[in-house]
């Protein structure tokens, strides 16, 4: 199959947006010399919106506009943080997943402009986050905390806490990284303290699903491990119907021997309840891996409890 001359990049307009698509532009430039790549930016809803979410389809809000340009032909390939991808529903019809790039660090990171770690902060302390995952298992875990919205990309998440809105500031360790700010980390904290979002780390390539030529040149970037990780995480969310302000985490493990589990947990908003499921499978399949800790948690009740949340 012929590699194309030109291949167009549709993608959100935020800086760590775009340093997710120079990464793109560099892999494919490695893969295939003389190949050109153009970069089509567009501002979504959810990156104009700085209220609630739910109030703008959720998740969805990040990815419209760019599946728009993808299905318009106004562009070839489109590049996701898959976190932002909602899984509780299928892709847009004429479109596919073409690569899921090598997973980044999936962990969140507390950023304190005195450096404090999580266990330090005084009783009252403001954290800036508008993640019910976040808000959820800080209430079980550090209750005397405060959480306080706060919306926009990182960069105006860390200009915010510069501004006093928030004492300290929840933010993903890989995007902290990609858009080079990592220095401002006071605590990585692990998945045990903070467990990470569906699909964290993950940088996903999306074409037409009939641009067999696209898809042909740019999975040569797709990592297997991370394709198996994502494959599982996403089955998991799509049968459990999580919207987007489920306070819904979990992470599957690729292991070199082939092996592959899946944690997941489903909390209330308050923190008081949480449930849990952790699963192994072999090396096959990890459709069924992500099906088979949606049920244990459905068992668990989780259905009456993202139901009972208003989205």
């Amino acid at each position: 199959m012929s590699t194309p001359e030109l291949i167009r990049i549709v993608s959100r307009d935020s800086p760590m947006a775009l340093a997710q698509v120079e990464r793109v532009r560099a892999g494919l430039a490695a893969l295939h010399p003389g190949l050109r790549t153009e970069v089509v930016p567009v501002k979504t809803t959810g990156d104009k919106w700085m209220g609630d979410l739910g109030a703008v389809e959720g998740k969805g809000a990040f990815t419209k506009e760019v599946d728009a340009a993808l299905l318009a032909h106004q562009a070839d390939l489109a590049v996701h943080c898959l976190k932002d991808v909602p899984a509780d529903r299928p892709l847009p019809e004429g479109t596919a997943f073409a690569a899921f790039l090598e997973r980044d660090d999936i962990r969140d990171a507390l950023v304190h402009p005195g450096g404090l770690g999580l266990d330090e902060l005084p009783a009252g302390t403001r954290i800036g986050t508008s993640s019910t995952r976040r808000a959820a298992q800080l209430a079980a875990s550090h209750p005397h905390l405060r959480c306080v919205p706060f919306r926009g990309n990182a960069n105006r998440r860390l200009a915010k806490l510069a501004a006093g809105e928030a004492d300290a500031v929840l933010l993903a360790v890989s995007g902290l990284e990609r858009i080079g700010r990592a220095e401002v980390i006071s605590e990585v904290l692990p998945p045990e303290v903070m467990m990470p979002p569906i699909g964290a780390g993950i940088l996903a390539l999306q074409c037409r699903a009939d641009d067999q030529r696209t898809i042909g040149t740019v999975s040569g970037l797709g990592d297997p491990r991370t394709h198996r990780e994502a494959t599982a995480e996403r089955m998991f969310l799509h049968v459990l119907q999580g919207h987007c302000n489920s306070p819904v985490a979990g992470y599957a493990r690729a292991e070199r021997d082939g092996g592959l589990s899946l944690r997941a947990c489903v909390f209330t908003p308050d923190g008081k309840r949480v449930l849990n499921a952790h699963e192994w499978a072999g090396p096959l399949d990890p459709a069924t891996l992500g099906t088979a800790v949606a049920v244990a948690l459905l068992r668990q009740g989780a259905r009456e409890l993202i139901d009972s949340i208003a989205h």
